[in-house]
């Protein structure tokens, strides 16, 4: 699969400037790993079949061209400041549009809450960018770090974080602080509960049965788009499409305890040593995890 750059840039520290290109790390359409593509729709008009056209229209003079239509700010009823996009451009300069590393900061010190946005592989544009690319890839990978940076990206200012990758340069647009919903305006919400030990036992033994070790997020596959596949190849051959079994509900299983025990007896039936037969925790290794709880905070 050829891949095609998005975009250029110039990637700078202080005085250092890289010539790089951007590609999508997330992509629509031919999946190169094999998955399935997810079919595109259409609307169409349901008398005739024939595809739906949208057409730009001013309530005074009808349909409107493309090249006639400018972007416009209303500042009051029906009243409009006309913006060109030459005068956008003018606001920012050469330097603006170069991803300028502000800071380098350790991977856990910003929440992954503020990655909102999309993701880029950043690979350099040239001979003259393969040396400082390489450098600045291995030396964030030996220390450990990740940059804040700041660009204007099509005609906008982004706040970017950059981090390796398996020997390439990622970055991702990131949501400004003052973007974010903080926790505490749900708190209203979130009334205080009293959480037993052996509710908090059981979730943990659950949680434990339900961990990997051998993560592969391979596995996890885009089931719509394989079923869509198959809703179209059984309309296109005449044959009857395959439809979901009906939905069972939530199950009937008592209290929480009661789930919280079913569950991991479910997850974990080979594992009689971790879940005895009164589907009660082991007391002792409820101690052995607080003793290693406590280890660890006193190291």
């Amino acid at each position: 699969m050829t891949h095609r750059s998005s975009w250029k840039a110039f990637l700078r520290l202080s005085l250092v400037w890289v010539p790089v290109k951007a590609y999508p790390v997330a992509v629509s359409g031919d999946h190169p790993a094999g998955g399935a593509r997810r079919p595109q729709f259409h609307q169409l008009h349901a008398d005739c079949g024939c595809r739906i056209r949208y057409q730009k229209q001013c309530p005074r003079h009808g349909e409107v061209a493309a090249e006639a239509i400018v972007s416009g700010y209303q500042y009051a009823r029906d009243q409009y400041v006309v913006i060109d996009p030459a005068e956008l451009d003018k606001l920012h300069s050469e330097d603006d549009r170069a991803i300028t590393i502000s800071e380098f900061i350790p991977p856990e010190a910003l929440d992954p809450v503020y990655a909102g946005g999309k993701s880029y592989y950043l690979l350099p544009d040239g001979p003259a960018g393969h040396r400082p690319y390489a450098v600045l890839c291995r030396a964030m990978q030996q220390a450990g770090r990740h940059a804040l940076a700041r660009a204007v990206l099509r005609g906008r200012a982004q706040l970017l974080l950059l981090r390796p990758l398996q020997g390439l340069l990622i970055v991702s647009n990131l949501a400004y602080d003052h973007q974010i919903v903080r926790p505490s305006a749900f708190a209203d919400q979130l009334p205080a509960v009293k959480v037993e030990a052996e509710e908090l036992a059981l979730a943990g033994s659950l949680i434990e049965a339900a961990s990997s070790e051998t993560f592969d997020y391979s596995g996890y596959r885009d089931r719509s788009a394989e079923q869509l596949g198959q809703l179209i190849e059984a309309k296109l051959a005449g044959t009857e499409p395959v439809v979901a079994p009906p939905a069972s509900g939530p199950p009937s299983v008592g209290n929480l305890i009661d789930a919280l025990r079913k569950s991991l007896a479910q997850l974990s039936p080979q594992t009689p040593s971790k879940q005895p037969a009164n589907g009660r925790p082991r007391q002792k290794s409820a101690r052995r995890r607080v003793a290693a709880s406590r280890r660890r905070k006193s190291s």
